[in-house]
């Protein structure tokens, strides 16, 4: 009799296997944007490519483990250019989630490209996989259908910023600050975020400028004589990286010298606004550390090191500078992947679920990955630094601030 069970049990299993086997897809559909030319493509197309890498890379394997399925499946990457347009974005992230029936659903780079995929993720009951949309509007507890992979939400990041000037800004003499800021959802959280940390220190500080500016400026002649005339002590710029480039030509091109100015992107992609700003130009300006100078220990995937030969390797020809949207690449890559080997099925809250049994336990090149209850990326943090320039016009980064990260002293006021 005892047999007779046993016989049946293992008939029984052999046959749910089968079943499981028979059930899977021939290809796991992760659908995507990027924008290929426009304001928006110096940070979307190495998000895009370091996707494209890992996708190769896991089908070159046989592809990626998938838990539902017990077995490995080939990804197939459908993606489409959004040209930088949003109104574009919206009909093709509808096209993805409506025609393409993608099973995980992925956003293109920044703010302004995430935020309609956040709308038609929401409305479609679809999990989104924000890879660097920051904007604090797109977290809130009553929408469970997004989470942040691979930076910081816009009301934390700049916070070493915002404690550093308030803490040990007054003992260097900064007493008044300048902020300008590009009126979008990105700049515009960060701006609203780093203004909220310095009035709630109780730091005697002044904010003598506060001005937001289109996103589209690229001519900020007028702006920073006004900047000038109030005699700030310390400049915070946030933008996107055509902002930043555009300010910071326009800096050198009038001669203000100002004694600490804030930009973004000289940290993020630091290779891109070398070559447009040149190495002199980003000299002792204050930025965020980004993850490839930190060298974060990792639980899953490739360290630092070993990504950058990888991505060398195959984007080998000049057209597009490593920098922190690779790595956020491919830290979006490594949580789908990693989603994948822990969810029960490709359900879209069993997705979430999986998506947030990661926070604090997995650790990338990016460093630790954490979740607040809204899918706010709160792990991953960027330490404020400053650019350096040495005899061979090399550019180095000193971590400045928290202290525990630090590296080296400001050197303020900048000569």
């Amino acid at each position: 009799m005892l047999r007779i069970i046993g016989a049946a049990l293992a008939a029984s299993l052999a046959f749910a296997t089968q079943a499981i086997a028979a059930d899977a897809p021939s290809e796991i559909k992760i659908g995507t944007l990027y924008a290929s030319s426009g304001r928006y493509a110096s940070i979307s197309m190495p998000v895009y490519s370091s996707l494209k890498l890992w996708v190769e890379q896991k089908n070159a394997e046989g592809g990626v483990f998938v838990k539902a399925f017990d077995k490995k499946i080939p990804i197939k990457l459908v993606s489409y250019d959004d040209q930088s347009n949003t109104a574009t974005a919206s009909t093709l992230y509808n096209q993805l989630v409506t025609q393409d029936k993608v099973d995980l659903l992925v956003a293109d780079s920044g703010s302004v490209l995430t935020a309609p995929a956040v709308a038609i993720a929401r409305d479609h009951k679809m999990f989104l996989f924000d890879q660097t949309g920051t904007g604090a509007s797109f977290f809130s507890k009553d929408n469970p259908y997004i989470a942040l992979m691979a930076d910081p939400v816009s009301t934390v990041w700049p916070k070493p910023v915002a404690d550093f000037i308030s803490h040990d800004g007054p003992g260097l003499g900064i007493k008044k600050i300048a902020i300008l800021y590009a009126t979008n959802e990105f700049t515009g959280t960060q701006a609203n975020a780093f203004r909220k940390f310095v009035k709630e220190s109780g730091a005697p500080i002044e904010i003598v400028y506060d001005q937001g500016v289109p996103t589209e400026t690229t001519n900020y002649n007028v702006i920073i004589n006004n900047i000038s005339n109030t005699n700030p002590d310390a400049v915070i710029h946030f933008g996107y990286a055509p902002n930043d480039i555009a300010f910071l030509r326009n800096v050198q091109d009038v001669g203000t010298k100002f004694k600490m100015l804030f930009a973004i992107y000289a940290g993020l992609e630091t290779e891109l606004l070398e070559k447009n700003v040149g190495a002199k130009g980003l000299e002792h300006i204050w930025t965020y550390v980004p993850p490839s100078e930190l060298d974060y220990p990792v639980n899953f995937g490739m360290n630092m090191k070993d990504f950058r030969a990888a991505w060398t390797k195959k984007y080998n020809d000049g057209k597009m500078e490593f920098g922190f949207n690779a790595v956020a690449g491919y830290t979006t890559a490594l949580v789908i992947e990693k989603t994948l080997s822990v969810a029960t099925s490709l359900d879209q809250m069993e997705l979430r679920r999986a998506v947030f049994s990661l926070s604090g336990q997995l650790k990338t090149l990016d460093g630790t990955f954490a979740l607040d209850e809204t899918g706010g990326q709160i792990g991953e943090l960027t330490p404020l630094g400053q650019l350096t320039v040495d005899e061979h016009d090399h550019i180095k980064f000193v971590s400045i601030y928290p202290h525990e990260t630090a590296t080296g002293k400001p050197i303020y006021p900048a000569p």
